[in-house]
């Protein structure tokens, strides 16, 4: 296909995953699959902030620090996290981001959502905290890793671990890790 038949708006408008292009982490323009995916109307979530894809406010601001060093060694940025649709709903959602301005990872950025909400089911009876360790556990981070990354004693994050064990009804942390990423046993069998 000759360059002069590619329509590169088109292709991002109607890309099978959710995208955007963001600025200080405001989001400047969307595709119809990230207004669809957060049940948005087309552009309504042009000039928002991140945040309002976000269960907290606090999430939204711990995600962000937590971002900047990573996006600063490598560039790039990738995690599963729970996130919050237009009507409130929680979902889990794959988030890749990369930075266009790489001494200033916030400046100017691409990024895609994927939604795995039929793979994984979200709790609303998380909190804010379980979410974000959860959400690192399903990176196979050990609980000092954990503690480390996100400003917590490794005991503050077994704490944690153990609430979510209770919340899950998981015996073991494989189990519980098993049953944050949606795998039932007989899928594991």
């Amino acid at each position: 296909m000759p360059n002069s038949l590619i329509n590169y708006q088109t292709i991002f408008a109607h890309a099978p995953i959710g995208m955007c292009v963001s600025e200080r982490r405001v989001m400047q323009v969307c595709n119809l699959a990230l207004t669809r995916m957060f049940g948005y109307q087309p552009t309504e979530l042009n000039g928002q902030s991140f945040q309002v894809l976000y269960p907290t406010q606090d999430e939204f601001e711990r995600t962000g620090a937590r971002i900047v060093p990573i996006m600063n060694a490598k560039g790039m940025y990738s995690d599963e996290r729970i996130m919050r649709r237009a009507n409130g709903e929680l979902f889990w959602c794959h988030v890749t981001g990369h930075a266009l301005v790489p001494e200033d990872t916030h400046a100017a950025g691409i990024w895609t959502f994927e939604d795995l909400s039929e793979k994984r089911k979200a709790s609303a009876e998380l909190s804010p905290r379980e979410r974000e360790i959860a959400a690192l556990l399903v990176e196979g981070k050990t609980s000092k890793l954990i503690g480390k990354q996100i400003g917590l004693s490794p005991r503050t994050v077994e704490m944690h671990r153990a609430n979510l064990m209770k919340k899950f009804a998981a015996s073991t942390s494989s189990e519980l890790v098993h049953r944050l990423l949606g795998v039932t046993q007989a899928e594991r069998i």
